[in-house]
């Protein structure tokens, strides 16, 4: 054969090989390249998504953060608040519950003296029949001299 011929041949083969390929094995492979360049953009726009969402969720979680913290120092200042309201009132109610008492011992030493008062001029008003009794050297009748025993209970 002439090398022509097979020149000729050759490429008759090489066009049905093209042909071939071109029918049968590009179809399939273009595909899964496509499939392939799919996934990955789909891939990528995913990991965009999630990027996207989890900077949204950061601000989310630092505006709670933030919204907590100025919650929680709110309710701190709002409880040391009370706490000086409770003890101002503790305070106070100490204070009343102290006069009340010093009233009332006041009152009490003012009733023993007035009690003490008068065991003393009972005793003096004793004392001077006694010895009047003692001056005169017979004895007083108590019933008889109430009146002058009044009298002199009340000068005393």
């Amino acid at each position: 054969m002439s090398i022509n011929a097979t020149l000729f041949v050759q490429a008759i083969v090489f066009a049905i090989l093209v042909w071939f390929t071109m029918k049968f094995v590009w179809p399939p492979i273009a595909t899964a390249l496509d499939e392939r360049a799919k996934k990955i953009a789909d891939g990528l726009a995913a990991a965009d998504k999630a990027k996207a969402e989890l900077s949204s969720a950061n601000k989310r979680v630092e505006d709670e953060l933030a919204k907590s913290r100025n919650e929680t120092a709110a309710r701190l200042a709002d409880a040391e608040r009370r706490a000086q309201a409770i003890i101002e009132e503790a305070k106070t109610k100490a204070t009343e519950e102290g006069n009340k008492i010093v009233a009332a011992a006041r009152a009490e030493a003012e009733q023993q003296t007035i009690k003490a008062r008068e065991t003393l001029r009972e005793q003096v008003a004793a004392l001077a029949v006694k010895g009047a009794e003692q001056i005169l050297r017979k004895e007083v009748n108590a019933g008889v001299h109430a009146d002058l025993l009044g009298r002199l209970k009340t000068e005393l």
